[in-house]
């Protein structure tokens, strides 16, 4: 009886899974790893390996009964997350001037617990939504200030690291998840005259003077790495250009060409069609995330993790593509599944693979052996 529950488990999952969800990425993997081949065939090898780790955690997202271990496991792993984000203001090793990591002792392995905690959010969000769904008018004040909490504690911390740029998709994700979940109208038109109000003095007392420059720099006189940007982008025109002629990546006058600034090679390589593909493809696939969370709207385990998966998508994507092109300021934010890279690639493809698992098993009660037992016993009694 094990053996046949498990197999039909094992239908169901491949069965039901969104295949297009999956297809619609390849086209990205593959012009990534052209353009990460080009700028150096070191990088490619280790892009290999980070694809080969993100299968792996996709599939063992994918395949953890979540409805079954999110009651206990959502909350418990926030309360850790945060335990880390603590911790790094005490143990974390500094680079570039900011203090983000953790150094595992013993192995020199570094992880960033802010790239782990926009999961937990998500995850944390979609079982506390789904155990009391909106009303009709939404949420109240009770319930979303609740319901913020969770998302302005992990923002707060990460953004004294400093690490601002992440602190601020995780707030945007957070609070676009209420937006399109439901809240009173009423909440959010005070929230915003709040920050309209507060805007001024947040950014005379709030930022660091090196933010304050970026936001100066975006107004007045781009940055060097923008400029090379742009040169690249505009030397690349409607066609782009042939590798040895892509001068701005290849005598290393572009800058982090394979993360930050990818677009901008990206540009120069194949031109405008190219920028406007890769821009295509993101935004179908952030449509499909959303017609997924209109199609599950009942079932607001999918719907929160595919509206979360889909305005990270988003943020990282628009604030990535601007920063490039010199309309936001310069942040470290990686184009999604896109930049070399291995830790935002990783927990993205655990995101799809958790978001892959709640749309297989819509009902908690299919991996119950119990519900198996009635069910032959149903099947029997019919026979």
């Amino acid at each position: 009886m094990r053996n046949t529950f498990w197999l039909d488990f094992d239908k169901r999952l491949f069965t039901n899974i969104s295949y297009l969800l999956i297809i619609q990425l390849i086209p990205l993997f593959i012009i990534s790893s052209y353009l990460v081949y080009e700028i150096s065939t070191k990088l490619f090898y280790k892009q290999m390996v980070y694809y080969t780790i993100a299968f792996v955690a996709f599939f063992v997202a994918m395949i953890i009964p979540w409805r079954r271990i999110i009651g206990w496991f959502a909350p418990i792993f926030y309360l850790v997350n945060l335990g880390l984000l603590i911790a790094v203001e005490f143990v974390g090793k500094t680079i570039l001037g900011a203090k983000r990591w953790i150094e595992l002792p013993g192995i020199h392995v570094t992880i960033q617990p802010s790239e782990f905690i926009k999961v937990n959010v998500i995850m944390l969000l979609a079982y506390l939504i789904s155990k009391r769904p909106p009303p009709e008018k939404g949420y109240g004040l009770f319930r979303f200030v609740k319901l913020s909490f969770i998302i302005v504690i992990p923002f707060l911390i990460i953004a004294k690291e400093p690490d601002l740029g992440t602190a601020l998709v995780l707030l945007i994700t957070g609070f676009g998840i209420l937006f399109l979940i439901g809240v009173n109208w009423k909440i959010w038109l005070a929230l915003i005259l709040m920050a309209s109000a507060g805007a001024p003095v947040l950014y005379q007392y709030g930022l660091k003077p090196y933010q304050k420059k970026r936001i100066h720099d975006m107004l007045n006189k781009p940055s060097y790495q923008v400029r090379q940007a742009l040169i690249a982008i505009g030397s690349g025109g409607m066609e782009g250009k042939e590798r040895a002629e892509a001068t701005q990546t290849q005598l290393k006058f572009l800058p982090v060409s394979s993360t930050d600034f990818i677009f901008a090679y990206l540009g120069e390589r194949f031109g405008f069609k190219g920028m406007v593909t890769v821009i295509g493809l993101y935004i179908f696939f952030i449509f499909h995330l959303l017609f997924i969370s209109w199609r599950h709207k009942q079932d607001y385990l999918v719907k929160t993790f595919a509206v979360g998966i889909a305005f990270l998508f988003f943020v990282y994507m628009g604030v990535n593509i601007f920063m490039v092109i010199g309309l936001a300021p310069v942040v470290g934010l990686p184009l999604p599944m896109f930049s070399h890279g291995g830790t935002s690639f990783i927990i993205f493809a655990f995101m799809l693979g958790i978001l892959e698992n709640l749309i297989a098993f819509k009902e908690k009660y299919r991996y119950t052996s119990e519900a198996k037992i009635s069910m032959l016993r149903k099947d029997d009694f019919i026979a």
